[in-house]
Order: structure tokens, then C-alpha cells, then sequence
């Protein structure tokens, strides 16, 4: 057999888990239609939706037909998969307004254009909402047995604590949107990560019965941590691809402070660089590890890719001011939000403008208004030593005096006492 340039692209970036056989001669054959489904629970997509995306940017690459599915039927359902509990449904207007949002995501990682291979996206509510609940019993449910139900493991994993036929029915449901799209627009295929492996093989066994059809699976291996946990979060709850929700700067650094390990197995599924580049990349890191040159490959790409290259250059900017020497310049040229990410997490004081209009002398705001010090005399004797700074700038003078001319944003102040120690003062 022919090997697939699609199936050895996913195979190398390890974004293959398992396929159902007769697949890769039927991407040989003709350029062939998959698609991959989306939760619309949320406005935004967040990186934990980066490998099924991933799955549709290979795909449209090799020449095949992208389809992006958004569940505006299924999102009020909600796809028991890897879940311990039900979750809150949502209204028709909430889904409809995550949907617009998650398209204009999705248009920044496939081409939507009117090309043969260009890509579409689809609402199975479409479908759904016309569909009654007897006709789908009857036309559907017929097909598929308790007993094959009972057996997916999505199901199984739930049965010791109880769930609802909503979320028994939701491979039905799921099932049912293949079958629909292979009938009305030719899709063949279905990817996604592979716990959903038993919602897809309902699908193509749905088609088999219903209309005498063949149609494909394909999964990717479920991305974790090095240390186990689930990939996607920060410790401020998920990374989302919306500015709004996870700012580029946040975006950045989140890439940026992962670890090796972590690094060197997700470089190959997000990053869309040539085999031989990645793996130049690759042993840059293992041959000089304080490089971390994966991380950083990997935090410009997707930056850029998903924010844009002047947000890129802004939060290598801002990441240069907190780690950098003689930063103070570019410090003053930070917005307020991005100045507020940066130091996110750092004590806080707060002081009446009045006291800077008056000018105040740096011992006495850095101890009396800020407690960052204990003392003046502390505060002093550090400037002696050149271990205070104002605004990343090194205070050489102990009598130095403070006044409004010195704010950031004209409203912020930042302290600093050695290399890491900061206190960002805010100027009501």
C-alpha cells in the first residue's frame, strides 16, 4: 500500500493514536471531506482545542476538506466524554453567540476561501432543530443497540455514578451528525482526541447501517502534562485563545515556562515548522538546556499565529522589562493592562496622590506609605548599595524625592528592593 503524506505527517508530529482500517486508501483514492466537532459551551476556544484544530490544519494541508462542526445541538446536550458530572446547559442564544466567536478563531488556523479544499464550518442545530424526537428514534435509534451503547467507554466510566439518557443519548446524537454530513456533504472522515473513539465509531457504524456507506475514524493521543495533569490550564484556570479571557502577554508566557520535557512533546503537535527544523530545535534544547530554545520557538509561533506578530513583540518586550537590565525606557512605554499582567501577583500598596504632588522623599514612601522597607534607615542603607531601584531605573541618590512626573500610566509606580522583589504602588 501507498503510504499517506497525511497519516506519516501525523504519524511523525505524534498526533496519531489509532484510525479505522481502509482510511488511508481512501485519502489515496480522492481528496476527502473530515471534520472534527467543537463545544460551543464557551466564547472562545482555549489550547486544550488545539489538537483537533491541528488535525484540520494536516488535513487541509494534505490537500482533504476541512469541516468544522460547532454543536449548537450537542452544546445543549453535553458530550458525557471524560466528564464526572453533568454539566449546565445552555440557551440557543448563548450558543449562537460562542459560535461567532469560535468561527473567528478557527479562521485564523484554516482557509475558508471557495477553493475545492477550502474549509466550512457547520451548526448541527441546522439539522436538529426540524428533527423530532420520534422520528429520531424511530429513523435512528433503531439502529444502534442498548448493548452497544453500554459498552463505550464514555458510558461505562459513568454507569457507578449515575447518568442522565441525556448524556446516554449523546453518541446517538453525535452519531447522527456524521450521518448527516455524509449524506449532505460527503464526509467521509471524523478525527478528534481519542476518548472520543467510541462517540466517532458509533457514527460510522450509524452510516454503515443507515445508508450502506463506509466512512473513517481517526484520533489523536489525549495531551497531558509531563507530571500528569491536564494540559491546557495555567494556575489561573484555562489558557484561552481570546485576548480577553488569557492576554498575549499571559499567552506567551505560558509556552515560554513550560517545561523540557513537556516542551520537547508538544513541540511537534502545535508547531507547524518542517521535521528537519524541528528537530535542529529539538537538539538545541537537549545539547544546551538553559537555551530553552523549544519554548521559545514555540511561544513566537503560536503568539503570532493566534494574537499577531506586534502582539509577539509587545510581550517580548514586557517579558525583557521584568527579566532585563536598563529596562526603565521601555517600561514607560507598557499600557496599563499589560503593566498590570506583568506584575501580576506582586504586593500592591496604595497612596494618596497629594503626597506625590507635594514630592516625597524615596525613604519615606518606600517605608512610612509603602511598608516595603521597615525603615528608612533600611531603605538608605540600600541605596548605598545599589540594591533600590524606581521604575527599574537604579536609585543612586538616598535623598531622592518623588513626585508625579515619576508615574507609569500616571497612576503606578514600581518599587523594587534587589533583583526580584517588587511592590507596585498605586496612585489614587
Amino acid at each position: 500500500m501507498t503510504k499517506n503524506a497525511l497519516i506519516e505527517e501525523l504519524k511523525w508530529r505524534n498526533l496519531l493514536h489509532d484510525q479505522t482500517p481502509g482510511l488511508e486508501e481512501q485519502l489515496n483514492k480522492e481528496m476527502t471531506s473530515g471534520y472534527v466537532g467543537f463545544d460551543p459551551t464557551a466564547d472562545s476556544l482555549h489550547i486544550g482545542n488545539l489538537v483537533p484544530i491541528m488535525l484540520l490544519v494536516h488535513l487541509q494541508r494534505a490537500g482533504h476538506k476541512p469541516v468544522a462542526l460547532v454543536g449548537g445541538a450537542t452544546g445543549m446536550v453535553g458530550d458525557p466524554s471524560g466528564k464526572t458530572q453533568e454539566r449546565q446547559l445552555l440557551s440557543i442564544d448563548d450558543i449562537n453567540h460562542n459560535l461567532e466567536c469560535q468561527k473567528a478563531q478557527l479562521q485564523k488556523f484554516l482557509d475558508f476561501s471557495d477553493k475545492p479544499n477550502g474549509a466550512e464550518l457547520v451548526n448541527n442545530y441546522e439539522w436538529f432543530k426540524e428533527l423530532g424526537f420520534l422520528n429520531f428514534i424511530r429513523d435512528v435509534g433503531k439502529h444502534i443497540s442498548v448493548n452497544y451503547m453500554m459498552a463505550k467507554d464514555s458510558v461505562k466510566n459513568r454507569l457507578e455514578n449515575g447518568m442522565s439518557f441525556t448524556e446516554f443519548s449523546y453518541q446517538l446524537i453525535q452519531g447522527y451528525d456524521f450521518v448527516h454530513l455524509y449524506r449532505e456533504f460527503g464526509v467521509r472522515l471524523q478525527m478528534g482526541g481519542s476518548d472520543q473513539w467510541g462517540n466517532i465509531t458509533t457514527g460510522t457504524e450509524l452510516i454503515r447501517r443507515m445508508t450502506g456507506g463506509e466512512a473513517y475514524a481517526l484520533t489523536a493521543p489525549l495531551v497531558k502534562k509531563a507530571d500528569g495533569t491536564k494540559f491546557g490550564k495555567s494556575e489561573g484556570g484555562n489558557v484561552w485563545l481570546d485576548r480577553n479571557k488569557t492576554s498575549p502577554y499571559k499567552f506567551y508566557q505560558f509556552w515560554l515556562n513550560v517545561s523540557d520535557e513537556d516542551a520537547l512533546n508538544w513541540f511537534r503537535i502545535f508547531s507547524l515548522r518542517g521535521k528537519d527544523e524541528i528537530e535542529r530545535i529539538e537538539n538545541e534544547l537537549r545539547e544546551a538546556p538553559h537555551s530553552r530554545a523549544v519554548q521559545h520557538a514555540l511561544a513566537e509561533e503560536l503568539t503570532t499565529r493566534i494574537h499577531s506578530a506586534d502582539d509577539l513583540e509587545q510581550a517580548k518586550n514586557a517579558s525583557s522589562v521584568l527579566f532585563g537590565k536598563n529596562t526603565s525606557e521601555q517600561l514607560k512605554t507598557l499600557d496599563e493592562s499589560l503593566l498590570l499582567d506583568i506584575f501580576e501577583g506582586v504586593p500592591q500598596a496604595e497612596i494618596s496622590r497629594s503626597l506625590l504632588e507635594a514630592g516625597c522623599p524615596i525613604a519615606e514612601l518606600y517605608s512610612d506609605h509603602t511598608n516595603f522597607f521597615p525603615s528608612r534607615g533600611e531603605v538608605r542603607k540600600m541605596v548605598k548599595g545599589g540594591g533600590v531601584s524606581l521604575n527599574k531605573a537604579k536609585v543612586d541618590d538616598t535623598e531622592l524625592v518623588v513626585n508625579t512626573a515619576d508615574l507609569l500610566q500616571n497612576k503606578y509606580l514600581l518599587a523594587q528592593r534587589g533583583k526580584k522583589d517588587y511592590c507596585l504602588i498605586i496612585v489614587k
